[in-house]
């Protein structure tokens, strides 16, 4: 089985490119640092995370390039794959790389903004008010819940 699910921080801002031919296909190639825990005794000059990269394909790229930013806190899964090509010196590289299956934010909206946490219920937020419901934003169409 080649499962994997990671949880980082973007390096950087997605990097989108679309695919020629009839139908375009954007494809987004992003970094995720991704923390390791640490062990008793470890040096704190050690690199304590790993930067993994993940691409994702069509309307996940679409969606990546859409909502990712640099410093967001996002949940990944996909599977690991792995290639090589010949750089321009005549040089083998290896590459690996996550093939995004499944992407979604691990932060509130305030969160990697650096805007502080911000109480759910605070005018102007659609947060959770009394017993888990919640409130919807003026101008949301009914047929865009899921909900009848």
């Amino acid at each position: 089985m080649n499962r994997v699910i990671l949880c980082g921080r973007l390096t950087r801002d997605p990097e989108v490119r679309y695919s020629q031919g009839e139908r375009a296909m954007a494809i987004a190639r992003y970094t995720l640092a991704v923390d390791r825990k640490k062990r008793r005794g470890q040096d704190n000059n050690e690199q304590t995370a790993d930067f993994i990269n993940c691409i994702a394909f069509d309307k996940g790229g679409e969606f990546t390039e859409k909502y990712f930013r640099q410093g967001m806190r996002v949940l990944v899964s996909g599977r690991i794959q792995t290639g090589s090509y010949t750089n321009k010196d005549g040089v083998k590289v290896y590459t690996t790389d996550v093939v995004v299956e499944e992407q979604e934010f691990a932060d509130g909206k305030n969160a990697s903004s650096g805007g502080g946490s911000q109480p759910s219920n605070a005018p102007g937020t659609s947060g959770a008010i009394g017993n888990d419901f919640v409130n919807i934003p003026d101008g949301v169409e009914d047929e865009g819940l899921p909900f009848n």
